[in-house]
C-alpha cells in the first residue's frame, strides 16, 4: 500500500476559499477522476461537504474530529490511527491491487498537512495563476525531500482559463 496526494495548486499553493476551488478547469477535474478512479481516497469532513457525496468507482474515507459525523456511502474514522487501522484490516477496492493499492488523500489543507510526510508520490495540477483572496494552502513541496519526475503541460483554451502543468513527485531516498 502506498500514499499518495493529489491536489492542484496556484502559484502560492492556494488550494482553496471558504471551503471550495478557487477555479473551474475540466482538464483538471478530468485528471482528477482517471487518476483516482478505483482506488480508496482520503478527505477531510469539509472537502467531503463540500463535494457533498461520495465520489463513485472509489472507496471514499472522510477523516474528523466530529465524533458523531456520519455519512452514508463513506467510511469515516476519527483519527489518523483509527483510519491506518481501516486500511490494515479491511478489503481493498479491487482484489487485484492487493499490496500495491495506491491510496489517494484528497484534501483539505489540513488533511494534507497530516499526509505529506507520509506520503510516498504528489500528483500535482499547478495553475499558473495567483489567488490573493485564497485562505487554504498546500504545504510546501520541498525540493529536498521531493523530486519531480514526470510533467505535462497544457495552455489555456476555451474551457479551461489558466495554464496547467500536470506534475508527479516521488520522494527521494534519503
Amino acid at each position: 500500500m502506498s500514499i499518495s496526494i493529489i491536489s492542484a495548486i496556484g502559484k502560492n499553493n492556494e488550494i482553496g476559499k471558504k471551503n471550495g476551488l478557487l477555479w473551474d478547469l475540466p482538464l483538471d477535474m478530468k485528471h482528477f477522476r482517471e487518476t483516482t478512479s478505483g482506488h480508496t481516497i482520503i478527505m477531510g469532513q469539509k472537502t467531503f461537504e463540500s463535494i457533498g457525496r461520495p465520489l463513485p468507482n472509489r472507496r471514499n474515507i472522510v477523516l474528523t474530529l466530529d465524533k458523531n459525523y456520519l455519512r452514508h456511502g463513506v467510511d469515516v474514522v476519527y483519527s489518523v490511527e483509527e483510519l491506518e487501522e481501516l486500511l490494515r484490516t479491511s478489503p481493498q477496492p479491487s482484489p487485484s491491487q492487493g499490496e500495491g493499492e495506491e491510496i489517494f488523500v484528497i484534501g483539505g489543507g489540513m488533511v494534507y498537512k497530516l499526509f505529506i510526510e507520509k506520503a510516498d508520490k504528489l500528483y500535482i495540477t499547478h495553475v499558473n495563476a495567483e489567488f490573493s483572496d485564497a485562505d487554504t494552502y498546500f504545504p510546501i513541496i520541498d525540493e529536498n525531500i521531493w523530486q519531480k519526475v514526470k510533467s505535462e503541460k497544457h495552455p489555456k483554451d476555451e474551457s479551461n482559463k489558466y495554464d496547467l502543468e500536470f506534475a508527479e513527485y516521488i520522494k527521494k531516498v534519503s
